[in-house]
């Protein structure tokens, strides 16, 4: 379970929105996409809270996890229940509590999936197409449904909705399906833009970290 988190988080907050053609976008569903990464962009800094669900389909498996994020650019710092992820544009340092074991490996943005920053900066690569689906209310705000789904079949999801409310221009949740029915659903929530950042927020400081802690460099 901890590495099905660890696969949808590792690598975020780095992705460039990249214009797809006419023939795979909906005019309105794209607008509101603008519209969110403008804004996103415009901050400095960003941080937020967020929560992962995961529910398979035959329902024997439905977990869920918590944590916040801050992110500057391709930068970022992510804490969720018992692992630490640092990334600084060149390695990403994940720490497992329970384990007292560090991961390092090389940061690769064209290997990521779908996360937390990758969806509140309306990034979406060109093997996505996507339609606007309509508006809801969600804890009481009403927000507009964009639907995305893969170009490519070998893609392992099979679809993603996108929550936008109206009021903020921000990306406030987010259903993904998997092939096999898996389900995901991000919420996130206390959007905090521009915070104060410590000079080595994004930085791997080995005297944070317990003395015994295994360090295992994959780069």
């Amino acid at each position: 379970m901890k590495k099905i988190f660890s696969a949808l988080l590792i690598g975020l907050f780095t992705f460039t929105f990249t214009t797809v053609s006419h023939a795979q976008t909906d005019a309105k569903a794209k607008a509101i996409l603008d519209k969110v990464s403008k804004k996103v962009r415009s901050f400095k800094a960003l941080q937020a809270n967020f929560s992962l669900s995961l529910s398979s389909a035959n329902g024997k498996v439905n977990q869920k996890k918590t944590g916040s994020f801050i992110m500057q650019g391709a930068k970022y710092k992510v804490n969720l229940s018992g692992q630490e992820i640092i990334c600084d544009n060149k390695s990403i340092w994940t720490y497992n509590k329970d384990a007292q074991e560090i991961q390092v490996s090389t940061y690769e943005p064209g290997e990521q999936t779908i996360s937390p920053a990758k969806l509140l900066t309306g990034s979406y690569d060109k093997d996505y197409k996507y339609q606007y689906s309509g508006t809801k209310k969600i804890g009481g705000k009403t927000v507009d449904v964009i639907t995305l789904q893969p170009t490519n079949r070998g893609k392992q999801l099979s679809k993603v909705e996108l929550m936008v409310d109206k009021a903020s221009s921000m990306i406030v949740s987010a259903n993904i399906w998997e092939k096999n029915g898996t389900k995901y659903v991000y919420a996130m929530s206390k959007f905090t833009p521009n915070p104060k950042i410590a000079a080595n927020t994004f930085t791997y400081v080995k005297s944070h970290y317990p003395a015994n802690v295994e360090v295992i460099d994959l780069r």
